[in-house]
């Protein structure tokens, strides 16, 4: 395994939390952004005259935008540091989130159509949010020591938790009281904001953060050469592990785009929920990802000290993905509304499950590209990720709701199966 270059020092416990708490607030607000469009959609589509299927293509737009700069956002990351990227990353993805409000009225609508300026600004919004896992990953290698990054990325991406879960119902609330264009205005307001706390709070590495230099007292403003590592793309396509970690979280990322998208709509249109009912249980799913994101992360991180990298982070990516393929295939064919919503949503909590031992991976292979490595691995979750939101309706279309589940099923056994061919423990080769 390569050991990071960047030749940076532990950082006492409250800075680390403070950087991990920041990170979880953002991971708040990705997905809130993220999320309420798939709520507004049951107003947004009969306002704009638009069907389940052109809906589903604004829905993928995103992900589009959010799968092809995975990579540009994590190399970014590594060359110039966590806190410009992800200041810039907050206000770009702000400012398109409230493009969303009025796509279909801005100038964008006469040469595109409402269906194309929709796309296009999503597709935008998924540009600037590109950045932000990626950026996570490469402050928790800069942050935490190597045994701890399993769970700090679980806690840093946790939060999507939170703002899944409570995305669904004050959207529903907002948009029944004050139309859907007020839920972007009021998430792209949070945005603004938390760009600035981040901008204020954080620092690239432990040793360039006000508290930690002048507690040491050293001058907080000492120049510090940037980092600059080119991505070893001959010695990625020589890895095996890289690509399976690639296929592999591709299949996670095309359930999880499953929920995203469908969930809330497949309560009220499918099982019979209330607009304001099927949003409270809407977050079920979200709630469990809370919980099992950071437990998760703990439980590979002991597995991988106490039986080495690779068959730690590969008992919980099998476990995990295999637990959530048997929980979602229950949760299609259950016959109460309840019992499938109880089986979804803990398919949801294990598919998350296998977060830390994913994203920490990346970080075992190599620290020193530890951006750049997990946005390669996450364009992967996106492009499958992709295909979901178009797929899913037409398959529900065409075969019913439990034909749509029931590849998501297989694509979390498919995903899981593959962790028989990950070998993060073993590095990459001469790639320093």
């Amino acid at each position: 395994m390569i050991s990071s270059n960047r030749g940076d020092i532990t950082p006492p416990s409250p800075l680390r939390w403070l950087i991990l708490g920041l990170l979880f607030a953002i991971s708040v607000v990705t997905y809130i952004d993220r999320i309420n469009i798939s709520v507004t959609a049951r107003q947004m589509m009969p306002a704009l005259g638009l069907t389940e299927q052109e809906m589903g293509v604004v829905f993928s737009a995103f992900v589009f935008g959010y799968a092809l700069f995975q990579i540009p956002g994590g190399w970014l990351s590594d060359r110039w540091g966590i806190r410009i990227v992800l200041m810039i990353a907050l206000l770009w993805w702000s400012c398109f989130t409230v493009w969303t409000a009025i796509a279909a009225t801005s100038f964008l609508a006469g040469p595109l159509g409402i269906i194309g300026a929709l796309a296009l600004v999503r597709f935008l919004l998924g540009v600037g949010e590109a950045a932000a896992l990626p950026t996570f990953n490469r402050a928790v290698t800069d942050w935490l020591p190597a045994h701890e990054r399993g769970f700090g990325i679980g806690i840093a991406i946790g939060g999507i938790g939170i703002g899944a879960a409570i995305t669904p119902p004050i959207t529903a609330w907002i948009m029944v009281n004050y139309g859907w264009q007020s839920a972007f205005y009021l998430s792209s307001g949070i945005g603004f904001g938390l760009a600035v706390i981040w901008w204020c709070l954080a620092a690239d590495r432990p040793s360039r953060h006000p508290w930690h230099t002048c507690h040491e007292g050293t001058s907080p403003t000492t120049p510090v050469v940037p980092i600059r590592p080119s991505i070893p793309w001959a010695t990625l396509r020589n890895t095996p592990s890289v690509w399976w970690l690639m296929l592999s979280y591709g299949c996670l990322g095309y359930v999880a785009y499953v929920y995203m998208s469908w969930f809330y709509l497949y309560l009220v249109n499918e099982r019979g929920f209330s607009v304001l009912r099927g949003g409270v249980f809407a977050a079920a799913p979200f709630l469990a990802i809370l919980v099992s994101c950071p437990l998760g992360g703990w439980v590979t991180d002991r597995l991988a000290m106490k039986h080495g990298v690779t068959k730690g982070r590969q008992i919980v990516g099998m476990t995990g993905m295999g637990l959530a393929a048997g929980s979602i295939a229950l949760g299609a064919v259950a016959e109460s509304p309840y019992l499938a919503l109880a089986s979804l949503s803990l398919g949801a909590g294990w598919l998350y499950f296998t977060i830390g031992a994913y994203w920490s991976s990346t970080s075992d292979l190599s620290p020193t590209h530890a951006g750049s490595l997990s946005g390669l691995m996450n364009m992967g979750a996106n492009l499958g990720g992709a295909i979901s939101p178009t797929l899913t309706p037409w398959l529900a279309q065409q075969w019913g709701w439990g034909a749509s589940l029931g590849l998501a099923a297989f694509m979390a056994l498919l995903g899981g199966v593959m962790w028989l061919r990950i070998r993060p423990g073993d590095g990459l080769k001469h790639c320093e």
